[in-house]
């Protein structure tokens, strides 16, 4: 409440000109030239903005880019899972332009993953789910196979 009265009087107090306006006089005193007010003279202070804006400039350009990346990257895992696309990512992409791939690590891990994937399919990675699965099962299904082989060469040949 004190806060409340305390900003009504002082409002009404600088209207009347009775000592508030002391601010006023020095917004009016300083210089009206940002360069003066930097310190710099006219020139450096537009060579410093030229600056500025040049490294903003490279920043967003820096940022669409990692931006386009990790879309990049989202777009190769949805089409890796067959998941829905998402028109997001590709715009991404299409506004940093086409020349967008996923960056080195990225790239290693996926090529490590294509090459685990591949070495799942090939007869090593078969032979390793071998040993995952239940010995006496193949066991007993290799005699019975073994038992039908010799049962039918025994009924076709009459040396046995």
């Amino acid at each position: 409440m004190a806060f409340l009265m305390k900003s009504m009087l002082s409002d009404q107090v600088k209207n009347l000109g009775l000592g508030g306006g002391g601010e006023e006089n020095k917004e009016e005193s300083s210089p009206s030239d940002p360069a003066a007010a930097a310190g710099m003279t006219r020139e450096e202070y537009e060579e410093y903005q030229k600056q500025m804006v040049e490294e903003k400039m490279e920043r967003d350009a820096a940022f669409a880019q990692k931006k386009a990346e990790r879309a990049c990257l989202r777009v190769h895992l949805r089409e890796k899972y067959r998941l829905p696309k998402s028109e997001l990512d590709e715009n991404q992409i299409q506004m940093a332009g086409d020349d967008v791939g996923l960056p080195e690590d990225l790239q290693k891990m996926v090529a490590e993953d294509q090459e685990e994937e591949e070495d799942k399919d090939s007869i090593l990675g078969q032979l390793q789910n071998i040993q995952n699965m239940d010995m006496d099962a193949i066991k007993e299904k290799a005699q019975a196979t073994f038992t039908e082989i010799k049962q039918a060469a025994e009924q076709k040949c009459s040396v046995m």
